[in-house]
């Protein structure tokens, strides 16, 4: 009998048999066949498992835990970092301790999350040295600890690195921030999201600093609506659908639906309908995806088409303008020939090849238009591009 289909099935004797030995015996082939499941298995499936798993842990066989520690599983991960902190002496302590300080990256990462359950100071500098680390999971996980901590000595260094001139870099510093938990390093990442290249990447990680919806009317208000640009901007190709649930989009869109509009938000809502009209109408972008995700894409798109945002038109146009956070954005959705050529004559060199682009695919390049582009295109290697336009 397949023990790994029986330990995710719904056989409550077969699964609490399974997990008991997986733990009882420390059985690391098991969980390693287990983990290589990992991209197979919808993520509520991984959750019940991590669960049993869990209820077979007691301060009498959580040692086994131990065992596992070099085949590292995010959808594992919590639990067995938790566990070990639940149940632990000082020889576990030690033991973790000298696994942050000398074990495999996967140990490390297990280490780091678990002092985040257990607050022992001598992690510190072991925390702060792996705290950038290439490997993602280990950076944030040292993060979450050293916040427990209190200890602040690197994420004043990591709100430094946001003025970085290196991209992965700045990323690096968004990963770590986001990790802390810190809401104060909200302002400095909006700022860096709206110069990065990498501004997809930094927009999935912000609502996990704190919720989309929970910013609009606030503050963040703009701040928030073009982090769900940039995010639907990045779905499909870039970030995963699935994380429409986690990060409320639906509860987001309908906040601004309801709010007094204005050229952000119409930007915002003309952009989502257009993004989930397409994930809708091609079946491999939800193929894979559970039945929760593809209920709420289908929600979110029923949102927006039951919409009347035909009176938000007029909107766009408030932010059709070179130094707008949402010009790029905009001239995705208006194709107004006058509105698109009075950028021509504009100072911002990326926006004048952009709307090049767009009134060639519409057949609306003159040579005209050319020539006022190219008199305000400094850059050679952009002046080179244009003229093949």
């Amino acid at each position: 009998m397949d023990k790994i289909k029986q330990l995710t099935g719904k056989n409550q004797s077969e699964y609490e048999s399974v997990a008991r030995e997986i733990i009882d015996n420390g059985d690391v082939s098991l969980f390693e066949e287990l983990v290589s499941k990992d991209d197979y298995l919808f993520d509520f499936v991984k959750a019940n498992v991590s669960s049993r798993l869990e209820k077979a842990c007691n301060k009498n066989n959580y040692k086994n835990l131990l065992k596992f520690l070099n085949v590292y599983s995010s959808s594992y991960e919590d639990f067995i970092s938790s566990t070990l902190a639940q149940y632990c002496d000082s020889e576990v302590v030690d033991t973790m301790l000298d696994n942050l300080e000398l074990g495999t990256v996967s140990q490390k990462i297990y280490s780091a999350g678990f002092f985040s359950y257990i607050e022992d100071k001598r992690a510190i500098p072991l925390l702060n040295k792996y705290a950038f680390s290439g490997e993602t999971s280990l950076s944030e996980n040292c993060s979450r600890a050293l916040s427990k901590l209190k200890n602040k000595d690197t994420y004043e260094i990591a709100l430094k690195m946001l003025d970085s001139d290196d991209d992965f870099e700045q990323l690096k510093a968004v990963n770590f921030l986001v990790a802390y938990q810190d809401k104060s390093a909200l302002k400095p990442i909006f700022k860096t999201l709206k110069h990065s290249k990498m501004s997809e990447n930094i927009a999935e990680l912000i609502p996990y600093l704190l919720p989309l919806p929970e910013m609009l009317q606030t503050e963040y208000n703009d701040d928030a609506i073009l982090t769900f640009c940039y995010i639907i901007n990045g779905l499909v190709e870039l970030i995963p659908v699935s994380q429409v649930i986690y990060f409320r989009l639906y509860e987001f869109i309908e906040k601004l639906l309801k709010s007094s509009p204005s050229g952000a938000s119409a930007v915002a809502l003309f952009l989502a309908k257009d993004k989930f009209n397409m994930i809708t109408e091609n079946e491999e972008y939800l193929f894979d995806e559970d039945k929760n995700t593809k209920n709420e894409v289908n929600d979110i798109k029923n949102l927006l088409n039951n919409a009347n945002l035909y009176p938000l038109t007029s909107f766009l146009y408030e932010e059709l303008y070179e130094e707008s956070d949402f010009i790029f954005f905009v001239l995705d959705i208006v194709r107004d020939e006058d509105s698109l050529v009075s950028l021509l004559s504009g100072t911002n060199q990326t926006v004048i090849i952009k709307v090049m682009e767009l009134l060639k695919a519409q057949g609306l390049l003159k040579q005209e238009y050319k020539e006022l582009a190219l008199s305000n295109i400094v850059d050679a290697n952009l002046k080179i591009v244009a003229n093949a336009l």
